[in-house]
């Protein structure tokens, strides 16, 4: 027999997959499946077995009994996380046990399969298994071709680089995750992240809202129901579950489910399968559980808003997402993507840029909706703007910690008349109804003030009662007077309270 047609060439051609059982005709059921699927199967059925093949070569799969004669599965998922990471391994667990499943995803397993084995779900898991990509470490030199999705997740702080490689990490996993983090810090685009990074990648991905879904209606539409389950359903209808299969599923804010959905939820989660409203019987679903929710899951576990059960299958592997203020460093990278982005959704020749003053008050604000708070303040900024460059003015914010001499706040857009104005008016009461002065900010003998920001806004707001007293309140003029635009001193005027 030729090394072309031999078993050599048939090996080099299939992927191979070991399973890890001590019982005969489970063994048998699995090898039979497989080998119809197109795959070489070897068995064995104890750990000594197992890691004797292990060593003598590479697999694609294993798949692993969590109880075996001189050991537990877990024992075999370490070493291969360890020793074979390119190695994807799935445990066999037993009816209702999802205690040991939960474990064996936190050690590391790919997935899990529950006794009794339905063959669909076993077909579907192996053929995610085979599809999944190797390590990074393990596959070195793709290139562009195999650019990191997690790439789109911007910038060079520590923070953010880990979570770039937990993303790598996780996408090799079926496991539940639960993305946390503040509202605005991206734990939709790091779902995405998650889902395009792993075999998955190309399947659906169907994002829902739990807190936007009418509690009424919340099984239909996870679930799906048939015709005439109830007034209305006049057709059959797939819910998230069935349009997410093969996909992942992301749940997001899944915190504000109710209680009663939450049992429900659980189920479809542990036994992978569901019943659409109005049907007799269970149907398999195959899909990946991503959750997110800002607030602390542990915390509304214990005020009772939320099932320990649920929170222990969604939270198998965690996944934190830092706040913006705790990475300054990467506003700059993020600020310029973000009005690249806008000036082409504007259709701009060219983006504006930012002035390096516009970059400091930015980076010392604490940005409390995170980035999509930025990128609300950019996307203002861009219409109050009138020229390539992003000012101070132009953005609306205070600063946290700013000291600017004459020559930055020139460069920031600010009059230089403005201290000339505060001194011109200090005391002098206006000559329309316009709304009073706050009382002064107290100045120490040396110059400094109690409150720079407060001293800022009073400065600003007494200088623009100063040039509408000029202009006989005409608000064009004014803002002619003080070097802005109209938008601009209107927009001002609201923020100082000024009418």
């Amino acid at each position: 027999m030729s090394v072309e047609s031999g078993p050599l060439a048939r090996a080099a051609r299939l992927p191979r997959v070991l399973v890890v059982d001590d019982e005969a005709d489970l063994r048998e059921l699995l090898e039979i499946t497989l080998v119809g699927m197109g795959l070489d199967v070897d068995c064995a059925a104890d750990l000594a077995e197992a890691r004797r093949l292990l060593s003598r070569q590479p697999y694609a799969l294993c798949l692993t009994d969590m109880r075996l004669p001189d050991g537990e599965g877990l024992e075999l998922v370490a070493q291969i996380g360890r020793q074979y990471p390119s190695t994807a391994v799935a445990v066999i667990t037993a009816y209702g046990s999802a205690e040991n499943a939960v474990a064996a995803l936190k050690g590391g397993a790919f997935d899990y399969l529950s006794k009794p084995l339905a063959l669909d779900a076993l077909r579907n898991l192996v053929r995610s298994a085979i599809q999944a990509p190797a390590p990074a470490s393990a596959a070195p030199g793709n290139g562009a071709a195999g650019r990191d999705p997690a790439a789109e997740l911007l910038g060079n702080s520590e923070a953010i680089r880990e979570v770039r490689a937990s993303i790598a990490r996780l996408a090799r996993s079926m496991a539940p995750v639960a993305i946390t983090g503040e509202s605005g810090s991206g734990k939709e685009l790091a779902a995405r992240l998650v889902h395009q990074s792993g075999p998955r990648g190309s399947l659906a991905f169907v994002a829902v809202n739990c807190g936007a879904i009418p509690e009424a209606l919340m099984e239909a539409e996870f679930f799906g129901y048939r015709k005439g389950a109830f007034t209305g359903a006049d057709q059959d209808r797939d819910g998230f579950f069935q349009a997410a299969s093969g996909g992942t599923l992301f749940l997001d804010e899944v915190a504000d489910l109710p209680l009663a959905m939450q049992v429900k939820l659980l189920r479809a989660i542990q036994e992978k399968r569901v019943r659409k409203v109005g049907a007799t019987g269970e149907e398999p679903v195959d899909v990946r559980i991503i959750s997110a929710t800002h607030q602390d899951l542990a915390q509304c576990v214990a005020a009772g808003r939320f099932r320990q059960d649920l929170y222990y299958r969604l939270n198998v592997i965690e996944l934190k997402l830092p706040a913006l203020r705790d990475r300054p460093g990467d506003i700059p990278v993020l600020a310029q993507a973000i009005l690249a982005k806008l000036a082409a959704r504007a259709t701009l020749a060219e983006p504006p840029r930012l002035s390096s003053v516009t970059l400091k008050y930015l980076c010392s604000y604490g940005f409390p909706g995170n980035v999509r708070e930025l990128e609300n303040i950019l996307e203002r900024a861009l219409a109050f703007s009138n020229s390539e460059v992003v000012n101070v003015e132009d953005l609306g914010l205070r600063p946290a910690v700013s000291d600017l001499a004459g020559d930055e706040r020139a460069e920031a857009g600010l009059p230089g008349e403005l201290a000339e104005f505060s001194e011109a008016t200090r005391g002098e009461a206006p000559t329309a109804p316009l709304s009073p002065l706050p009382s002064p900010v107290r100045v120490s003998d040396d110059g400094i003030p109690e409150s720079l920001p407060d001293y800022l806004d009073q400065i600003e707001r007494e200088a623009i009662h100063r040039a509408l007293e000029r202009t006989r309140f005409n608000r064009t003029a004014a803002a002619k007077l003080l070097g802005i635009t109209f938008r601009a001193l209107r927009y001002r005027m609201q923020r100082l309270g000024i009418s």
